[in-house]
């Protein structure tokens, strides 16, 4: 029997914070050491003006630091771009690719995510790949069909330090959330996959759940099978919300 994965709980602060935010990292840090976050890792991804100072503050803690995007350049002239490389350098250990915002305002293709992917492991860092169906997608009975495109055109062959972040496009910021039966089915998909495209690792990737996660929620939505843990947006940028789902972990 395959061991269950260490849960992962990653905020990600998108376009939020500015220098006086680093208090709240440092909140988190010193709640995750105190053990309100349990058995899970934690990672805060915050805008990349704060990655340098944030990794500074966590320098030794429990507390993991990412970048919420990368370019699949190790270096060269794309300006305003930053590589998972740059990112490593900074202290960052993850970093996330392909998020729905990404692929709908950048227009980022599967092709393109891969590559950032592949960069982000070339980089030593954590991946985490994100997919997800829109709302027409959802109502057009084509949720699996897009996220398995996705998954099929998004991860490398190889699996390095790759986590799944699923994320119903239709849920991010909305205040609505899938029933605990529609999560669990396409988690339950989601590994299905995995295992068909990468059997050697497939059963033991992580599988977050990100869409508008909260701690009110957040107990019901960690224990459905094949939900390793959550991306959390909005309610990572306080301590106390981030906590509060964090510590279901407890």
């Amino acid at each position: 029997m395959t061991q269950a994965p260490r849960p992962l709980v990653a905020g990600n602060w998108k376009m939020n914070g500015m220098k006086a935010a680093l208090s709240e990292i440092a909140a988190i840090r010193d709640a995750v050491a105190a053990g309100r976050a349990g058995r899970a890792q934690v990672l805060v991804c915050p805008p990349v003006s704060l990655i340098f100072g944030a990794a500074a503050a966590c320098a030794g803690s429990a507390l993991a630091i990412g970048g919420q995007d990368c370019h699949f350049a190790a270096s060269g002239a794309h300006t305003g771009d930053i590589s998972a490389e740059m990112l490593a350098d900074a202290g960052a250990t993850f970093v996330i690719v392909g998020h729905s915002e990404r692929r709908a305002d950048h227009g980022e293709s599967n092709e393109l995510v891969r590559a950032k992917a592949q960069a982000g492991l070339r980089a030593g860092l954590g991946v985490i790949v994100c997919v997800g169906e829109t709302r027409a997608e959802r109502e057009a009975g084509r949720a699996e069909a897009v996220v398995g495109a996705q998954l099929a055109g998004s991860l490398p062959d190889t699996s390095g330090a790759m986590v799944i972040a699923y994320e119903p496009v239709w849920a991010i910021g909305t205040g609505l959330t899938p029933t605990a039966s529609d999560v669990a089915a396409m988690h339950a998909f989601i590994r299905a996959q995995l295992l068909h495209l990468l059997p050697a690792s497939g059963a033991g990737l992580r599988i977050l759940y990100g869409g508008s996660v909260k701690p009110g929620n957040a107990g019901e939505l960690m224990g459905i099978a094949n939900v390793d843990g959550a991306l959390v947006g909005g309610a990572s940028l306080t301590c106390q919300d981030f906590m509060g789902i964090a510590g279901v972990y407890r």
